[in-house]
């Protein structure tokens, strides 16, 4: 229905009145919207105007583009309650998409002062307070209980193992709203808290000691490093060993050798004779040869006074090394002696028993008092403490009443103990809704219409679950009890993002942002990505389909019993497999590579992080960390050796910043091609902040448009330029396409290439949706920190905001997002300005109050 209001039915064109023929008249006319405005009266006198002339071609007069129209509501303040709309106006006028860049464009102060209409009338933002949205009750998610189990028992529950995997919401696996508990979930948090407490809690005072020795300690031939944990040792090559123990207390110790044969997936015939000796007495003789797994066995009990004992072990290889088969494609085959090092149990008398591993993290009294009141007095002391820290605050008294009654209840059972008593209390406190789920209280507020101050315990939880990912330090805690965590917030982000606990920050917020923890496990079929560069697709489906038929034929051969023409066959098989092997150096996209990818970008963004440098650096950059694998991939020079450093990259070379790192191009890729669309909806949703509506349904793959008429197979490029003449998809793909085909020249794996389907790759120049150009991908990147620098700011400051409270956006973030994104204009994008300003906000620091 059109609306009743004359501003909506006038049939005079805007763009003829006087009121918009100047610029300075307008925002003489406007100004700045101040508090107490009639913002209706402003729209129908100022905005709609403005609309009308800049916006009703597509979004008025009937017109409906995207499905937003400005004109078919009841009446003004009908309008204005449609907040999702402004917020999508405030965007696409901001990030400078509307008005398209064909249509004429506003002047500056016109945007600016319909963007302060926005932020101050429909919006209703108050700068004064900021409303800092609502955020649900979190659970600790598969990461953040892993971490916090470990700080506070030392034990590495695996969570990736026993929890299924968290929903993730906005990017992200922290949000509220997505991290569900379910009855299962439930019952496994049961089965963890029992798990973890027999393997991290002591159950006895008292244990015989273990010392373990590493590989390390074993010198000779087929020796490694002193510091490694482990030696595999090729059962083709010979082995002689030696290792020397020293004993300070006379005693019966336990001797357990750790060494077990490993294979590969590919059988290898390789066999080696393995003998073991201890203290000059040959303990074990034994032919090794493939396993999946299979131990020596050796464990002997020996009396010793103090001194020095030898240990030796060695390896006569029974198979020549030529035997070795080659590799097959499942990788080369190899057997080896996995040897671990060695266990010392002793001295095994109770004279010499000591506390179990781990005892004085729970413990803090050498021995349980006898006195039943004293040892009550001392389980209140021991439950307190660890409660305390698993709730990440000061527990009640009623609380720890019930978990000593809990210890009592246990330990006087059958075959109980102090131990079992307190390990029992510390699962019913890892099973509690106060550790599960990260609980909030607020500080005491007055004024019924301010948003209360979080306390400075919840204030250190939000603090180490956005840097740590884990539980709140001693510090922490330290400073929240005795109220002081507010005012030194500074000095304690700038230790914690120095401590080592932040490579969480940058593991799970980069990681998902960026999608680096993808890209490890993402499917790219190396051998089809290279067929697709050279043009040879067409030549390996008919060589597969030789292969096939070969293998067809040779079993039909066996069947008849025609054993030349089987032999005649093979020798066919062979010369053809032979030939495919030659045509060229093998490129795989191994394991290790990948790795590397993934360092590359984690090392880079840890690396501005803590040096505090510019967050523009993420995009342009003239360094990255290589290892020689990498570099090698990259193309570039000088770098050897598996380590990850810092490397000064050519002046020419098109590396440099997170979009053209080997990580995001292969996880912005299908398993056989690049996608162009996927690495512009990339740089559009995680770079600019813009990132458009989800496709229509039943929209046929790509690769439907790969055929031209004449039967010829196209470029992606062709291919998406035909996509783009359908009405339907033409909108979005303009903004995409461009983005992704300047980086077309990086194939699927992120190798530099120069054709495609063995045509030369035409020109990566290209046009953003806002109507800057650019040649290449090195002036789209400068595009991207200068011209688009404050979408850049904008877009990861937001993220960083959803990442740290674990909410998605609301529209009274943007009063905190423009402020802090102010604030790097002012510093030059320094990391601390954002990191501070997103820790200083009204959402982190606040909780929302509703409105009563």
């Amino acid at each position: 229905m059109r609306a009743t209001n004359p501003a909506f039915q006038s049939s005079i064109p805007v763009r003829s009145r006087i009121l918009l023929l100047r610029p300075a008249l307008w925002a003489l006319c406007f100004g700045t919207v101040a508090k107490g405005d009639d913002f209706s009266a402003i729209y129908d006198a100022k905005i709609h105007p403005f609309l009308e002339d800049h916006c009703f071609d597509c979004h008025g007069d009937g017109e409906d583009k995207g499905k937003v129209s400005f004109d078919t509501f009841a009446n003004t303040e009908e309008l204005m309650k449609q907040t999702d709309l402004w917020v999508h106006v405030l965007n696409n006028v901001r990030s400078g998409m509307m008005p398209p860049a064909k249509k004429k464009r506003p002047a500056a102060e016109e945007v600016a002062a319909l963007q302060d209409w926005i932020k101050r009338g429909p919006l209703k933002l108050d700068p004064a307070n900021p409303d800092p949205g609502r955020v649900t009750l979190r659970r600790l998610n598969r990461v953040e209980y892993r971490n916090t189990v470990r700080d506070l028992t030392g034990f590495d529950f695996r969570t990736d193992e026993e929890f299924p995997a968290d929903d993730t919401g906005y990017g992200f696996d922290n949000i509220g709203d997505v991290l569900s508990t379910s009855p299962m979930l439930l019952e496994k948090y049961m089965q963890a808290a029992e798990t973890i407490v027999e393997k991290a809690v002591p159950l006895e005072n008292r244990v015989t000691r273990q010392w373990p020795f590493p590989a390390g300690i074993f010198r000779g031939r087929g020796e490694r490093g002193r510091d490694d944990g482990e030696y595999r040792l090729s059962l083709y090559d010979p082995a002689d060993l030696t290792a020397q123990v020293t004993i300070e207390r006379p005693g019966t110790y336990r001797v357990i050798l750790n060494a077990t044969t490993r294979g590969s997936f590919s059988y290898d015939p390789g066999r080696a004779k393995a003998t073991w000796s201890v203290d000059g007495k040959q303990l074990l003789e034994e032919e090794l040869k493939w396993s999946s797994g299979k131990k020596m066995e050796s464990s002997v009990e020996v009396k010793w006074e103090a001194g020095t004992y030898p240990l030796h072990l060695t390896l006569e290889p029974l198979v020549d090394k030529s035997q070795q088969p080659p590799d097959l494609g499942d990788g080369p085959p190899s057997v080896n002696l996995s040897l671990n090092g060695v266990t010392l149990i002793g001295p095994m008398e109770p004279e010499h028993f000591v506390h179990p591993p781990n005892y004085e993290r729970f413990f803090t009294r050498d021995s349980v008092p006898s006195d039943p009141g004293e040892r009550e007095e001392y389980a209140t002391e021991i439950l307190q403490r660890f409660a305390s820290r698993a709730f990440r605050r000061p527990v009640d008294d009623g609380t720890v009443t019930k978990l000593v009654a809990i210890a009592k209840q246990s330990a006087e059972a059958p075959g109980g103990t102090f131990e079992k008593g307190i390990g029992r209390a510390i699962s019913a406190v890892l099973a509690s809704p106060r550790f599960l789920f990260r609980m909030e209280r607020t500080l005491p507020e007055e004024n019924p219409q301010a948003h209360p101050l979080l306390d400075e315990y919840s204030l250190a939880s939000r603090l180490s679950y956005f840097l740590w990912s884990t539980m709140p330090d001693e510090t922490l805690l330290d400073l929240a009890s005795r109220g002081e965590l507010r005012k030194n917030l500074n000095e304690q982000v700038q230790r914690m993002l120095k401590d080592k606990r932040s490579d969480q920050f940058v593991e799970n917020f980069a990681g998902q942002w960026l999608q680096t923890r993808d890209v490890e496990g993402v499917s790219i079929d190396a051998r089809v990505v290279l067929a697709r560069d050279a043009g040879t697709e067409q030549a390996n489906k008919e060589r597969f389909e030789t292969f096939r038929r070969l293998n067809q034929e040779i079993d039909e051969a066996q069947k008849a019993g025609d054993d030349a023409k089987v032999t005649a066959l093979r020798e066919e098989l062979k010369e053809i497999r032979a030939k495919f092997r030659g045509n060229g150096k093998r490129v795989e996209f191994s394991g290790s590579l990948r790795t590397a990818m993934r360092r590359e970008a984690e090392m880079y963004f840890r690396y501005l992080l803590r040096e505090d440098r510019s967050v523009l650096e993420l995009i342009e950059s003239d360094s990255t960390f290589l290892n020689g694998e990498l570099a090698n991939h990259y193309g570039i020079l000088g770098v050897e050796g598996g380590d990850m450093r810092l490397v000064k990259l050519p002046p020419d070379s098109p590396r440099g910043g997170i979009i053209t790192m080997g990580t995001v191009l292969a996880v912005t890729s299908n398993p056989t091609r690049t996608s162009p669309v996927k690495r512009g909806l990339f740089i559009l949703d995680n770079i600019l902040g813009t990132p458009p509506p989800p496709p229509p349904p039943n929209i046929p793959a790509l690769e439907a448009s790969e055929k031209a008429s004449d039967g010829h197979e196209l470029t992606l490029r062709e291919a998406l330029a035909i996509h783009r003449e359908k009405p339907l998809c033409s909108s979005c793909h303009n903004r995409m396409d461009p983005l992704g085909l300047a980086l077309e020249n990086f194939n699927a794996m992120g190798l530099w290439r120069d054709k495609e389907r063995g045509q030369p790759l035409a020109s990566p120049e290209g046009q953003l949706i806002t109507g800057e150009k650019f040649a290449d991908v090195r002036e789209l990147k400068h595009l991207l920190v200068t011209t688009r620098r404050a979408d850049y700011y904008r877009c990861l400051t937001e993220k960083l905001l959803t990442y740290a409270i674990g909410r998605g956006p609301e529209p009274g973030d943007i009063t905190t997002i423009d402020a802090i994104v102010d604030k790097l204009e002012a510093d030059k994008g320094k990391f601390s300005t954002v990191i501070m300003g997103i820790i200083e906000s009204a959402p982190f620091q606040k909780r929302h109050r509703p409105s009563t």
